[in-house]
């Protein structure tokens, strides 16, 4: 199903003027990044509209009456994440992951993540040599 997602959007992706598929083939640093960052606004966004589905104001009517954070908007909610999908797959490709990268990516990410959680992870003494790793074809 991934793989479909990841076809779909390299398809919609191209009808409004970035092919993901040609920057795949032939990276080209300066474009991935200004498309890259294109997607990072466009996400920021999405999660902002994500987060107005609750009451998170601290000084809206509804959390005063103790509703703070509480998810209003379901079905828009649905929407945004989806949104947030869009803008997601088209980042990945911008940095040339297609389906099987991220599946990938993500596994070895996923073995770091439980390793974290078994050392007690906290912030204090985080650092990142841990991620360095996690490669295409690792």
């Amino acid at each position: 199903m991934l793989d479909e997602i990841f076809k779909l959007q390299a398809e919609l992706n191209k009808r409004i003027g970035m092919d993901t598929r040609s920057l795949k083939e032939n990276l080209d640093p300066q474009r991935a990044g200004e498309w890259l960052n294109d997607y990072i606004a466009a996400a920021s966004n999405e999660l902002e509209e994500l987060r107005d589905c609750t009451f998170w104001k601290h000084w809206c009517a509804e959390a005063k009456a103790g509703a703070r954070f509480k998810l209003h908007d379901l079905q828009n909610a649905r929407v945004e994440i989806i949104d947030l999908l869009f803008f997601w797959v088209s980042m990945a490709q911008c940095v040339g992951l297609d389906a099987k990268d991220v599946h990938d990516l993500y596994l070895q990410k996923l073995k770091v993540n439980h390793k974290r959680q078994e050392d007690n992870y906290a912030m204090t003494n985080k650092d990142e040599s841990d991620n360095k790793g996690i490669v295409l074809g690792g």
